[in-house]
């Protein structure tokens, strides 16, 4: 009986993709684990591995833009007869089996990112890790993984091969080299949009534009007021789930002061006793911890909302908004609740070099359950997030302030943070709310609790 390969949802909100690269050719036999195919997005490239061992057989060519769960192979046993093609079977029958494809999250949607992180035998690598270990002839046996739980990352098996880690290989999807050479465009020539300075197909689109005598457009470097900018690649991503956000949901926001003096004083003890570690927590880290913590107490704030039902979710996985030049993406510290303060440093500072180096994996996206968006670094006192869809809510964290408070008649200097919360008032009321946030305020003002 063969199995389905599908075109694996990414995140809860992506919408569309494609196969760039087979790795297994039509034919050919792929073992469990093993790297299958390179999936490509609007916002990430990664590579996606074979559940299950047997013969493969192609359902699409590379570069065919499909949906979410749409099937695009099988995978046959040995020894099975093998038609010349095979009949498609509809992804919507296919989605409680597959978990991954759902448009809601499910517990068992973690069984894909959790299968991502082994390979045969006991090393525990990323899939990036492990193409470029094999591109380079590198035994991930031999390697010293630097990432959670030991798990060996990108960087490791390039610091493995002795290269140097500010490469200056051009980045760029498996998609966009192909078009580049067929347009014969020099790659190096273009300023990439994607996560990391990644070239993308829509930049070579771009390239294409500038080349005709009218709708000129221009790189960012060159930007000048009248110029237009066409909406495209991360850009036009985040513009279409931002709006339909809003559209889908009942937003409302509201904010709530933290009193920081003592996680304040925390966090200077924490990167004292960490340092010999490399271990720096941040303030995000301290309100990643304290969401984790307050979630399980206000299960509604961290729910998907359905027409006749609200799915009330059982694992906590908090994403973070990290800002980039070309837009915004939202990794993912999974199961939050379950780590320590050090952990969960550890953890946001890989995602936040990831998302930079344009390394995230599918691992890195998948399952966030609630989100925590960051404007404090650059002065901001309170804005008014959108939700990440189908989530229930979302954090603002903002600057750190020189607050009043008054012991008696005398009034005492203190640090506070103003917090910004939206939620879905389809999901809760805005009592609960402001419980969940009152909660989450309570523990950054004593933070110690959070070490328990």
């Amino acid at each position: 009986m063969p199995r389905e390969i599908y075109l694996v949802k990414v995140g809860m909100t992506m919408t569309e993709g494609m196969v760039a690269k087979w790795y297994i050719a039509d034919g050919e036999t792929v073992e469990q684990g093993e790297m299958l195919y390179a999936l490509e997005t609007e916002k990430v490239s990664l590579d996606v591995d074979a559940e299950v061992s047997g013969v493969v057989k192609h359902q699409v060519e590379p570069g065919i833009m499909l949906k979410p769960g749409d099937i695009v192979g099988h995978v046959f046993e040995s020894g099975e007869e093998i038609p010349d093609e095979v009949k498609a079977i509809p992804p919507a029958a296919n989605n409680e089996a597959t978990g991954v494809i759902s448009e809601q999250i499910e517990p068992s949607q973690t069984l894909m990112t959790e299968r991502s992180t082994k390979t045969n035998g006991s090393v525990k690598s990323s899939p990036a890790a492990r193409r470029l270990a094999r591109e380079n002839g590198v035994d991930l046996a031999l390697i010293q993984g630097t990432g959670p739980g030991g798990r060996i990352v990108e960087a490791d098996v390039v610091a493995a091969k002795g290269k140097d880690a500010d490469t200056k290989e051009v980045k760029a999807s498996p998609l966009a080299r192909r078009l580049a050479a067929e347009r014969e465009i020099d790659l190096a020539s273009i300023k990439g949009s994607g996560p990391g300075g990644r070239i993308t197909k829509s930049d070579l689109d771009t390239v294409v534009i500038d080349s005709l005598p009218a709708g000129e457009s221009v790189s960012e470097t060159t930007l000048v007021p009248g110029d237009s900018v066409p909406v495209q690649g991360m850009r036009r991503t985040i513009a279409q789930r931002m709006h339909a956000s809003l559209q889908a949901s009942a937003q409302l926001s509201m904010d709530m002061e933290a009193a920081m003096d003592d996680a304040f004083r925390l966090r200077e003890q924490l990167i004292a006793e960490w340092q010999d570690e490399g271990v720096r927590p941040t303030y995000t880290d301290l309100v990643v911890k304290a969401v984790a913590g307050a979630l399980p107490k206000h299960p509604r704030m961290n729910s998907v909302f359905a027409e006749t039902e609200i799915t009330l979710l059982r694992e906590y996985h908090i994403g973070i908004a990290v800002a980039l030049p070309e837009g915004l993406v939202v990794p993912v510290i999974r199961h939050a609740d379950r780590l320590t303060l050090k952990e969960i440093a550890i953890e946001s500072k890989r995602l936040a070099a990831a998302a930079k180096e344009g390394s995230l994996g599918l691992d890195d996206y998948a399952g966030g359950t609630f989100t925590i968006s960051t404007l404090g670094m650059i002065g901001v006192d309170s804005f008014t997030p959108i939700i990440n869809e189908p989530q229930s809510g979302i954090l603002g964290v903002n600057r750190i302030f020189d607050g009043l408070e008054w012991d008696g008649d005398r009034p005492v200097k203190t640090k506070k943070m103003n917090l910004s919360l939206t939620w879905d008032h389809r999901v809760l009321d805005g009592a609960p709310a402001a419980e969940f946030l009152s909660e989450v305020t309570s523990l950054l003002s004593a933070p110690y609790r959070l070490l328990v």
